[in-house]
């Protein structure tokens, strides 16, 4: 497929895939600290962002799949890398999920050049993935270099060559992108009908001036 797997001691890359790695899940408006008495106590990020001491506080942790979007020359030498998290790919794919393989062929195909918010990640059970899946570039994480290089025993893999190169233009493609409506130039029958064919988002879809 389009894995490979590295030994334990080579070093962190772009595009390695990374299983169990820990992700926060923290609320500004509910926090559980630690105060001074040794006490649990229930705050909001307000309440407590202006103390100049370091707080311990109790926070969430779950296990997530997660891949390097940190570049090679910097993965080396930088203090902390930035991950994306993976997630089955259903679960960011928008609209209806296919049902058939000519289906999801047909799917993939075209979401892998309009869809810039995902990159797709096939099954493979060498890595460890017994289901399509997807990174998730809106999903982002933060680990430290000295705990990924201590974690490398939680690497299953990493992409090829190939798998790496089309990840690395995606991913410049999703920080670089320009953020617009799609549908601005049209007059007012092109826009009525482009939000017909976008039924499933009509709601998103907000005509300009010049366009109702």
């Amino acid at each position: 497929m389009i894995y490979e797997f590295p030994n334990s001691a080579s070093a962190i890359r772009q595009g390695d895939i990374f299983q169990t790695i820990p992700r926060l899940d923290i609320s500004f408006a509910e926090l559980s600290i630690v105060n001074k008495n040794n006490e649990q106590e229930a705050v909001t990020w307000d309440d407590v962002r202006g103390s100049t001491e370091p707080l311990t506080a109790v926070v969430g942790l779950r296990p997530v799949w997660a891949i390097v979007i940190t570049q090679d020359c910097d993965a080396t030498r930088v203090p902390d890398i930035s991950l994306c998290e993976i997630k089955p790919l259903p679960s960011v794919l928008r609209g209806s999920i296919p049902t058939t393989l000519k289906q999801w062929v047909s799917h993939l195909k075209k979401q892998a050049v309009q869809n810039l918010k995902w990159f797709y990640l096939p099954p493979d059970q060498g890595i460890g993935f017994a289901d399509r899946m997807a990174v998730d570039f809106l999903a982002t994480l933060r680990v430290t270099r000295q705990d990924l290089e201590a974690a490398r025993h939680l690497r299953r893999g990493r992409l090829n060559e190939v798998a790496d190169e089309h990840f690395r233009e995606r991913l410049s493609e999703f920080f670089r992108r320009y953020p617009y409506n799609e549908w601005y130039p049209f007059n007012k029958e092109e826009f009525e009908e482009y939000r017909a064919a976008n039924a499933t988002e009509a709601e998103l879809i907000s005509p300009y001036d010049y366009q109702r």
